[in-house]
């Protein structure tokens, strides 16, 4: 079978590219960095086309690639079949010829510590263009200094270096260092990357959250980074040098995934992913991951599948790999179509099918609607940001048992319970999915069938976490979404939750009377200035 050769082929002859065709023909012993034969060959014709040339050897002595580059450098592929997972190496050994004698350079370097290759080989070619010196180098195990270790320079009499076993012993060590790491077994490490234009102070809050969505997720967090630049780099996000020093630096603490603290366009996360040999995701999908774990009810599954397949239709493209599950069949599109698509075509199904099951929900609730308003039940809406203790609310005031837990997004499916007056005044109060800033559009398109639940509330109570030290962010961030669902005409009332946690001293008390009422969920004694408050509102909705 033909096999392809990678890279800058332009105004070469046929005759030349048929014999870096050749290379691919080659076997290595397993003891061998390379053969003889097949260096002579490889540098005979970087020297004649004045262009340098790579291979990437397999452990099993198989050339798997051959790269042409410039007289600068190579490029080297992405290879899909060969994946660097956490303490092991890649699989391929990469040599490849400098047209000086020049050792290993920085960007051969970068690669052999970013795509964790077996070994990094550069052949230097003399005058008459055979082989000269071999420069070559290796993964280091180290958490400080260099993640690579420069060889002495040796020649073509010394090909045998012993080395499946030398990558062996690289691969033990790595493994091992891997495995003290890992503090709690069966959870990702990541290191989180923030990127601004604007004030760090704000990154370093946007972080902190994202640390909590991490906990959530049972992700451990190795580190955090915040770049601060005047641009955005509409390719790598924090720039290609940066990116390659961050990823040496996640894969040396032995992360399994690098987490971007904004939403990754499609062509970002291509670029990205292309370049580095770990695992890369956004604040959004790291949200969409919590939300599909922790929705429990039928409907919470409907939205948040809904949210996923919305999210993942435009980056299909990215990672053909990561779509193979929803292929199942073939379908019956005939045997021309694209795997990609295939992929495309059962999404796009896949969205609309959860559309007219959700539809059917929003129908459902419209006819609830309309029974509670034959019955005269004004309808009170619980909103607020996430883990600020909505649900604990609703089961304080309805003395209900609704799942309440100290964690984001802990419940996700929405509960309704009758809540009775102490003067026989009954209304149906609703818990919402919690909010958080930057929402991602998908999920508050999935979720409106539940959310459209505020546009036919009687009142509004804004739950407050009194004791985050970002309340009036998160404040702002619930406002800012309520006036996206265009429910900001709605009365709300706002409740300045577990206010047993901090000292009343320190905040503007004043204020704070003045723009809703202090209580602790878990209390109910506390909660009878806001009962007597909703009796009366509701009152006047009644007449």
């Amino acid at each position: 079978m033909k096999k392809n050769v990678i890279g800058n082929l332009s105004s070469l002859k046929a005759t030349q590219i048929k014999q870096i065709e050749n290379l691919y023909n080659f076997r290595t012993p397993s003891q061998f960095l390379i053969t003889e034969e097949q260096l002579r060959e490889l540098t005979a014709i970087s020297h004649e086309i004045r262009r340098q040339i790579g291979l990437l050897i397999d452990r099993n002595g198989k050339t798997a690639h051959v790269i042409v580059g410039d007289p600068q450098g190579i490029v080297i592929p992405v290879t899909p079949d060969h994946m660097a997972l956490p303490g092991k190496l890649k699989g391929l050994r990469c040599i490849h010829t400098h047209l000086k004698n020049e050792p290993l350079t920085f960007d051969d370097l970068t690669d052999l510590a970013l795509l964790r290759l077996d070994y990094m080989a550069a052949v230097s070619i003399a005058d008459n263009g055979t082989p000269d010196k071999i420069y070559s180098g290796h993964v280091l195990v180290n958490e400080i200094g260099d993640p690579y270790k420069i060889l002495k320079p040796f020649f073509i009499n010394n090909l045998n270096i012993d080395c499946l076993n030398q990558i062996s012993s690289i691969e033990n060590k790595l493994s091992k260092k891997s495995t003290l790491y890992k503090a709690k077994k069966g959870k990702e490490k990541a290191l989180l990357i923030n990127v601004t234009t604007d004030s760090p102070k704000l990154s370093s809050t946007s972080l902190d959250e994202l640390k909590e969505l991490c906990k959530t997720c049972k992700i451990s967090v190795i580190d955090t980074i915040i770049q601060r630049r005047k641009k955005i780099d509409s390719k790598f996000v924090v720039g290609k040098g940066k990116l390659a020093e961050l990823t040496i630096k996640a894969i040396q603490k032995y992360a399994t995934m690098l987490i971007f603290d904004r939403e990754l366009s499609p062509s970002q996360i291509r670029s990205i992913t292309n370049f580095v040999e770990i695992k890369v995701i956004d604040r959004t999908q790291l949200i969409l991951d919590i939300f599909a774990k922790q929705a429990k009810s039928r409907e919470g599954k409907l939205q948040v599948d809904l949210a996923q397949m919305q999210y993942l239709l435009p980056r299909l493209a990215t990672k053909n790999t990561a779509m193979s599950r929803l292929t199942g069949g073939i379908g019956g599109r005939g045997p021309g179509e694209t795997k990609l698509e295939i992929n495309r075509r059962r999404v796009r199904d896949k969205i609309t099918k959860l559309k007219k099951e959700i539809n059917k929900i929003r129908a459902q609730r419209s006819q609830q609607r309309a029974q509670r308003k034959k019955k005269s039940l004004p309808v009170i809406a619980i909103v607020g940001y996430t883990n600020a203790g909505k649900s604990t609310l609703l089961n304080s005031l309805t003395n209900s048992n609704i799942l309440a837990a100290n964690r984001l997004f802990a419940t996700l499916d929405p509960s309704s319970r009758r809540l009775r007056f102490p003067k026989d005044t009954e209304a149906i109060i609703t818990d919402t999915v919690g909010f958080i800033q930057n929402l991602p559009k998908e999920l508050m398109e999935a979720f409106h069938a539940t959310l459209e639940e505020l546009e036919y509330a009687n009142v509004i109570l804004h739950v407050v976490d009194i004791s985050n030290p970002r309340y009036k962010q998160q404040m702002n961030s619930v406002e800012e979404i309520l006036k996206k669902l265009k429910v900001n005409t709605t009365p709300v009332i706002n409740i300045f939750n577990k206010q047993d946690r901090i000292n009343l001293n320190n905040f503007d008390e004043t204020w704070l009377l003045n723009q809703g009422l202090l209580i602790t969920a878990t209390q109910r004694k506390t909660l009878t200035p806001l009962v007597s408050k909703l009796e009366s509102v509701i009152k006047k909705c009644l007449h």
